[in-house]
């Protein structure tokens, strides 16, 4: 995978990320980690998407969160980091080694009694679940994003939120001439969401686009 091209002015990217609040200093350990583990470590939402999911997930109020594709764990514990005491954090993850990076930090968390990662398909994954999820983080392969979306949908609480990543594939999204497969099962997405009558939706320029969905 080609790293990401920057949609954001690289400078102004910056200065969003300073002027938003640090991460703990577990996740900057393992935001180094993940990028000697890997060279997909693009994949890591990073800093600034990581305090904009824990905000997402404090404005909502969440007690439990469902995340399609943990990676190495950055956001999954960010998203922890707004949870209660008694919240709850279910992650799905198909690649073994990334799931078991991703629990060795957990395990040196706070939040390793809240978070729990599943390994397997993650479409098997939330089938096996029972809801109400009040926030859905969405970050895995981009093919079966609609499959994702329709399982999550009945699961979400009333006053739920989803977060899908990804949505500008790399700024390719708009390029007519670009059919990757990843691109087109991308742009299938956002047309079928945006003409979704059981939801409203906002697509939001950071990092490489998180639209934001919401049943009515």
């Amino acid at each position: 995978m080609p790293n990401m091209p920057e949609i954001t002015h690289a400078s102004i990217e910056a200065y969003a990320t300073e002027h938003s609040s640090p991460e703990p200093p577990l996740l900057g350990e393992l935001a180094q980690a993940t990028r000697e583990f890997s060279r997909m470590s693009q994949m890591m939402v990073g800093r600034l998407e990581g305090r904009f999911l824990k905000m997402l997930v404090a404005g909502v109020g969440a007690r439990r969160v469902l995340e399609v594709g943990t990676f190495t764990g950055y956001s999954a514990l960010s998203m922890a980091e707004a949870l209660p005491a008694n919240g709850k954090l279910i992650t799905c993850e198909l690649d073994r080694s990334h799931a078991e990076m991703a629990q060795r930090f957990i395990a040196k968390s706070p939040y390793a009694d809240m978070i729990e990662v599943r390994i397997g398909p993650a479409i098997e994954t939330i089938r096996s679940l029972s809801g109400p999820f009040d926030f859905v983080f969405i970050d895995a392969d981009k093919p079966s994003y609609l499959d994702y979306y329709e399982a999550v949908l009945p699961l979400l609480s009333p006053d739920g939120l989803i977060a899908a990543d990804n949505v500008f594939q790399g700024g390719r999204i708009v390029d007519e001439t670009e059919d990757a497969p990843n691109v087109v099962a991308m742009r299938r997405f956002n047309d079928h969401i945006s003409s979704d009558k059981r939801v409203e939706c906002v697509m939001v320029p950071i990092r490489d686009g998180v639209t934001l969905i919401r049943r009515i």
